[in-house]
Formats: structure tokens, C-alpha cells, sequence
């Protein structure tokens, strides 16, 4: 397959602009990410090129073909100096949900050398778990894991939830290490299948497990009920949590519980005063879950929603667009900001490159979400002024 850019735009400096183009723009021109996959798949690609190509995703559709081809002949002449190459082509894939980037993946879990980090984790959860999690399963076993490798894998398994009930004992196992909070993390999202693992979660949750710090309570808490069907656990760590002022810890969890959680009600809505803002976020989503009442919740909301916000995680910014969505329409007083924001053609600044578009188009997707939830109300363009 050849892809189609201008002689004008050939060469080294062609290339550069493309590249630099890619990373700064939400709609670079087509020709951008055609010069920048070629020269990937002609193994003519810098860092920056190759990092951009792992990420881009929908982006590159229209490239498919060339990238599976690569990658095909990339797996049949393996060597493990192409390791880097065969993730970058296959990382591609799986952003675009393509099943032919597991091959791949497979060949990097054999060799040990699967992607890491929690944002290529997430481009993985669009496969077939069934198909993937095989390959996982010998290096969750292994003695000594290791920390990006391990929190690459607890986070794929936590993105497929129920389909990941066969690590199940391996995520138990977990629990014994640093990964703790991950683990507690995948056992809930696989719920019911993970049941075997409630006698450990409630130790876990009441402090009698000696490493268990107190910083895992509400999660095991929450796990446990989402493995059991049984809240008055969680309601009892998280409430108590919420109630000592050390909210972070709970409110997410008392979200979960909705309704259930309505004897903490007026506990979570003082928090919606706190100095921090993520504590500020956590509590207005919290409340609404607890009284369906989004009055109170918006304001605060919408209030963290800040245009000219450079992707910094201090800030909660994107949690808050997430759960003003939640709300749907009667939060669409926000979504003549959200359609400015959205609108925009500047790709958040501060993640570095490794993440950048990953980290982008996760924004851009929240934020396109949360205008489809609030319907009507949500269909008007921002107009300046």
C-alpha cells in the first residue's frame, strides 16, 4: 500500500513538521499521519515518530493494511532487537480494536517484553480478552514482578472486568505486594467470579491484614461488596472514612454505593466545601449519586471545568467533565464550555510525548461524551461573549 503525500512534503524536514504537527494538533492535516506511519513502517522513523504512531489510534484507520503488513513481516524475521518495533506497529493496532496487532502482543509476552504503563494498558482493552489474557497469566505468576510490567497488566485486567475472572487468583496473590491497590482494583471489577477472594478482601478492608495500610480500607471495602453483593461493609470503612474528614479515601466508594449511602448524605456535602479541589469533585459526584439532587453537585462541578487547562493531573479537571456527563441533562448549563473546549484545535500540552495524544484523546472522548449524555440541552455551539 502507498500513501499518498505531496514530493512537496517529502524529506527530513517534511517529516519533522509532521511529526511536530501530530502532536500539537487534534486534526492535523491527513498528510501529516500518512508521512509519519510510512516512515515508522519503512523503519525510517525517529523516537517521536514511532511514539506517536503507538498512540494515535482511529487516527491512523486509514492505515491499517501497511500496519499490519509491517508488523507481519517484522514477526517472521523476530529478532530481539525488534522488540520496540513490533509494540510500536501492534500498540497501533489494538488503538484501532484491530485483532491483528495479537499476534504481536503475543510474541512481546513470550519475550518479556510487553508495553508498560497504565495509558498502553487501556489501548489493549478493545481486544478480545480471551484471546490476550493467556499471554499474560506467566508474568503475573512470576516471584519478583516488575513495577511497570505489573501495573501494565493489573490495569488491562481491571479494563475488562468480568472477562478477566481467570487471573483471579493471580490478582489474590497480588495482594501480598505493592500492587495491592491494583489488585483490589481488578478483584472488584471482576465481581461475582472473584467471590473466593471475600474472606481476604474484608481482612483486608478492617485491618487485619499486618501490610494492609489505610490507604487500601475503602478499596478492599468496595471490593468486597462488589464480590459479594454485601454493602454494609463498605458502608461502615468508607462512611467512617468520610465522617473523619479523610474523604479522598471514601467518597469514590460511597459514589459507588448510591443510595445505600444516604446515612452519609450530609457528611459528603460538607466536602464539597473542602480546600482541595479532586476532594471538592469526588464530593459533588458522591452526593449526587446519594440523592439524584444535581443542584448542589453542578456549581461545584462545572466550577473545575478550566478552558485552559494543560493536562496536569494536579487538577481534576477532566474528572469533573466526566461527571457532569454523568449528570446528563441537567448539567447541560456546562456544555456550552465543554463545546469550546472541545472545539479546540490544540492538543493538551503538559503530558510528555510518550502520552500526549493518548492522554488528549482520552479528554477529547470525555468530553464528546459528556455533551451526547446531556441530549438537548447540549446541542447549542459556545458562542464567545
Amino acid at each position: 500500500m502507498t500513501i499518498a503525500w505531496t514530493g512537496r512534503q517529502r524529506g527530513a524536514k517534511g517529516l519533522e513538521h509532521a511529526i511536530r504537527e501530530v502532536f500539537r494538533h487534534r486534526r492535523p492535516e491527513p498528510w501529516c499521519w500518512a508521512a509519519v506511519v510510512e516512515a515508522v513502517c519503512a523503519g525510517e522513523a525517529n523516537g517521536d515518530a514511532n511514539a506517536a504512531t503507538a498512540q494515535a489510534g482511529p487516527a491512523v484507520s486509514g492505515h491499517a493494511d501497511l500496519i499490519a503488513d509491517r508488523l507481519d513481516e517484522l514477526l517472521g524475521g523476530f529478532a530481539r532487537t525488534r522488540g520496540y518495533s513490533i509494540e510500536v506497529l501492534a500498540l497501533a493496532l489494538a488503538g484501532m480494536g484491530d485483532v491483528r496487532a495479537l499476534p504481536g502482543l503475543r510474541r512481546l509476552a513470550q519475550d518479556g517484553q510487553l508495553p508498560s504503563g497504565r495509558p498502553r494498558a487501556r489501548l489493549l482493552a478493545a481486544l478480545p480478552a480471551e484471546d490476550l489474557l493467556p499471554a499474560l497469566l506467566p508474568g503475573l505468576r512470576e516471584d519478583q514482578p516488575e513495577y511497570h510490567g505489573s501495573t501494565f497488566a493489573l490495569e488491562l485486567l481491571a479494563a475488562w472486568g468480568p472477562a478477566a475472572a481467570p487471573a483471579a487468583p493471580e490478582a489474590v496473590r497480588y495482594l501480598e505486594t505493592a500492587y495491592a491497590y491494583d489488585a483490589l482494583r481488578v478483584l472488584g471489577r471482576i465481581g461475582p467470579p472473584a467471590a473466593g477472594a471475600a474472606d481476604r478482601l474484608a481482612a483486608c478492608a478492617t485491618g487485619r491484614v499486618p501490610r494492609a495500610g489505610r490507604h487500601l480500607r475503602g478499596r478492599a471495602a468496595w471490593a468486597h461488596w462488589r464480590v459479594t453483593g454485601d454493602d454494609g461493609l463498605a458502608l461502615d470503612v468508607c462512611g467512617a472514612a468520610v465522617g473523619s474528614g479523610s474523604g479522598s479515601r471514601g467518597l469514590p466508594f460511597l459514589a459507588a454505593l448510591g443510595p445505600a449511602a444516604a446515612a452519609h448524605a450530609d457528611a459528603v456535602r460538607g466536602l464539597m466545601e473542602s480546600p482541595g479541589a479532586w476532594t471538592r469533585v469526588a464530593a459533588a459526584h458522591a452526593y449526587w449519586r446519594i440523592t439524584g439532587d444535581p443542584e448542589p453537585a453542578v456549581p461545584v462541578l462545572v466550577a473545575e471545568v478550566d478552558p485552559a487547562w494543560t493536562g496536569r493531573p494536579a487538577l481534576p479537571v477532566e474528572e469533573a467533565v466526566r461527571r457532569l456527563g454523568e449528570i446528563g441533562a441537567p448539567a447541560a448549563s456546562a456544555a456550552p464550555l465543554l463545546h469550546r473546549i472541545l472545539g479546540s484545535q490544540e492538543r493538551l500540552g503538559h503530558p510528555f510525548k510518550g502520552v500526549r495524544i493518548l492522554a488528549d484523546q482520552a479528554y477529547a472522548r470525555t468530553l464528546a461524551e459528556a455533551l451526547e449524555r446531556m441530549g438537548r440541552g447540549a446541542d447549542a455551539p459556545y458562542r464567545k461573549g
